[in-house]
């Protein structure tokens, strides 16, 4: 599996879809995800808009709990890596990250008139 580069920046505003959560091995035994560090490896879910575009969601997976991302907020992911895939006659584009971490000072959404 080839990895790809992704320069983030140029992918616009990114923003907390769904918060993080550890990526299940086995639906049976609810088994986290391991890297080869031995760290959990958990998703997040983050959209993408670019130049006024729609809006895209994708998942990218990271090592170890990212903390302080809610719902919403404003990220800044470093280190995105893409990787195309396919088993048998599925295929598509997986994302993996260095690190996820919030954007302080924008708001995740308007609490109550504040900013």
């Amino acid at each position: 599996m080839q990895s790809i580069p992704v320069d983030a920046a140029r992918l616009g505003v990114l923003r907390c879809a769904i918060a993080p959560e550890a990526k299940i091995t086995n639906s049976e035994t609810q088994e986290v995800k391991r890297d080869r560090e031995g760290n959990p490896v958990y998703t997040v879910a983050v959209t993408v808009r670019q130049d006024g575009r729609r809006i895209s969601v994708i998942e990218i997976a990271v090592s170890g709990a990212p903390k302080g991302i809610e719902e919403g907020q404003i990220v800044k992911v470093t280190g995105l890596t893409a990787f195309a895939w396919s088993m048998g006659d599925r295929h598509g584009i997986s994302f993996r990250a260095d690190a996820i971490t919030p954007v302080h000072g924008g708001p995740a959404h308007a609490k109550g008139g504040e900013a």
